[in-house]
């Protein structure tokens, strides 16, 4: 019989899963960050390459990224489908070298991904916090909608009941109210 952690047990094996996520991500030969409808990614080259010497693919379902001839930075499968008409990559110059600049457009914009390409090693999606500011992009339908979700999420982790849960208790609270006559002592929800 397995035991809960204790909550600071929790927030040990939470802080080391963030430490070797962290150090995992940090060890990529890339850096990237998203949102929930892109992702963008950035390398640093070396100065001397140009826009020719990059073997740079974005496909539908992969990316590959690259010296030609030379050093493979990405290269894999997508874990879901972006919108290759709407992704991008740039070559800029920056204090250090050349910083190779891809965007990435996703076709599902209401989901968050583990990793650029599967191959790569995973971040704990569900631990992602949009930035409210982030929120305030969105159309209404999909904001509310994004917000639904997060409270929804927020009550599960407290072990409280979801917005859906919490209607079917208040439409069956008036219900009762209405109708003092029916005895609802055994009454199941679910």
């Amino acid at each position: 019989m397995s035991t809960s952690p204790t909550p600071s047990e929790q927030k040990r094996a939470d802080e080391e899963a963030k430490a070797r996520e962290e150090a995992e991500q940090a060890a990529l030969p890339y850096k990237w960050t998203q949102t929930i409808k892109d992702v963008d990614i950035t390398i640093e080259i070396d100065g001397k390459f140009k826009g020719k010497d990059l073997d740079i693919k974005i496909g539908k379902e992969s990316l590959k990224a690259a010296i030609k001839g030379g050093e493979v930075f990405i290269d894999g499968p997508l874990p879901k489908q972006i919108r290759v008409d709407e992704s991008t990559w740039t070559l800029v110059s920056t204090s250090n070298g050349k910083e190779v600049s891809i965007h990435l457009d996703k076709v599902n914009q209401m989901e968050w991904w583990p990793h650029v390409v599967t191959n790569a090693p995973k971040i704990d999606v569900q631990k992602i916090q949009p930035e409210n500011s982030k929120l305030g992009d969105l159309d209404g339908e999909t904001r509310s909608m994004v917000e639904k979700m997060m409270f929804d999420q927020a009550q599960k982790e407290k072990g409280l009941p979801t917005s859906e849960e919490q209607k079917k208790v208040d439409m069956l609270k008036k219900f009762q109210e209405q109708h003092p006559e029916m005895d609802f002592s055994n009454a199941k929800m679910g």
